[in-house]
């Protein structure tokens, strides 16, 4: 291999800024389109009972879009410096620029930002991903981005995390995002399973599936969380240290399995205190008549009153 102004040849490939997770948009897209199609049905529903399904299909939604979306955000553990680094091995020329690591599920992606882009005569601005999950090879992608002769300080930290590494880190994040990914698998099975059940004539069940699931959720967290016990090995880039932290993805889930446990406690609370009022929360028909204090009421309704020119009763109820 002959050498060119100093250096290795490098293999030329097309820039990617950093964008946007293609599957992570498809979920979005999907829950969205979901929630478009109750909005425009929304008017149809009368009373003041159209607040009501508002809230409760949106939250439902967002539940459910959040455990399906966070498989494939890579922002379970985040870490970003700014430092002045070398750029390309077998060569002296220095850089400056920003550098991400963000750890996810599945794998991990590797940001290089110049400050400013264009340094050296080419634009700086790099995303790669990793990927550890099933059927993938985290050391094939390695050797690949060896041989496109990426910036030293994306196969840096690539490096730190193949199977090889003395840091272990590769085992450790693989297993804890195996465990996390299936327990947020079930969370979704039973936040389907609450949706139906709340719209039976049993809403208790619906309120303990809803729990089931804030705690599925929760011991997703749990497994990713026992990750940060184990030291991090030291990742130094030039002059600075890249330090990680919890990113948005671990906050917003830990969030959304508070809210499963605090809404399922709720209906479950309900359901032994105020039955009736959790009756009138869930009730589909979503009609105006109350029901009578301290007993079944059998709510009888005449279709005839307006032809008989009767006075308008809305309801009529018998106590069984």
């Amino acid at each position: 291999m002959t050498l060119w102004n100093g250096v290795l040849p490098f293999y030329p490939q097309s820039r990617h800024a950093a964008g946007f997770s293609v599957p992570l948009l498809i979920v979005i897209l999907v829950f969205l389109a979901l929630a478009a199609s109750f909005l425009l049905i929304l008017p149809g529903i009368r009373g003041h009972s159209r607040w009501f399904w508002l809230v409760r299909i949106l939250l439902s939604l967002f539940i459910g879009a959040e455990i399906v979306a966070v498989h494939f955000s890579a922002e379970w553990f985040v870490g970003r410096v700014n430092t002045d680094t070398s750029y390309k091995a077998f060569s002296a020329e220095r850089v400056r620029a920003r550098v991400g690591l963000l750890v996810g599920l599945e794998g991990i992606n590797i940001t290089l930002t110049g400050t400013p882009v264009l340094q050296l005569n080419e634009t700086i601005d790099y995303n790669e991903q990793f990927t550890w999950r099933l059927k993938e090879n985290f050391a094939g992608e390695y050797a690949n981005a060896l041989e496109k002769g990426l910036p030293d300080p994306v196969l840096y930290l690539a490096e730190k995390f193949t199977p090889s590494s003395p840091c272990g880190l590769y085992h450790k994040y693989h297993l804890a995002g195996h465990y996390a990914s299936a327990l947020l698998w079930v969370a979704f099975c039973f936040w389907l399973l609450s949706n139906v059940l709340l719209s039976t004539p049993a809403p208790l069940y619906g309120g303990l599936a809803l729990l089931t699931t804030g705690a599925f959720v929760l011991l997703a967290i749990f497994s990713w969380a026992s990750i940060s016990t184990v030291p991090l090995c030291p990742l130094r880039l030039g002059s600075s240290v890249l330090t990680t932290q919890y990113g948005t993805a671990f906050w917003v889930t830990l969030a959304t399995g508070i809210l499963c446990l605090f809404l399922g406690g709720a209906v479950v609370s309900l359901h032994y205190v105020r039955p009736s009022a959790l009756r009138t929360l869930l009730d589909q028909s979503a009609e105006d008549c109350s029901q009578a204090r301290g007993g079944s009421p059998l709510i009888l309704g005449n279709p005839l009153q307006k032809q008989a020119g009767l006075p308008d009763l809305k309801c009529i109820t018998t106590n069984l």
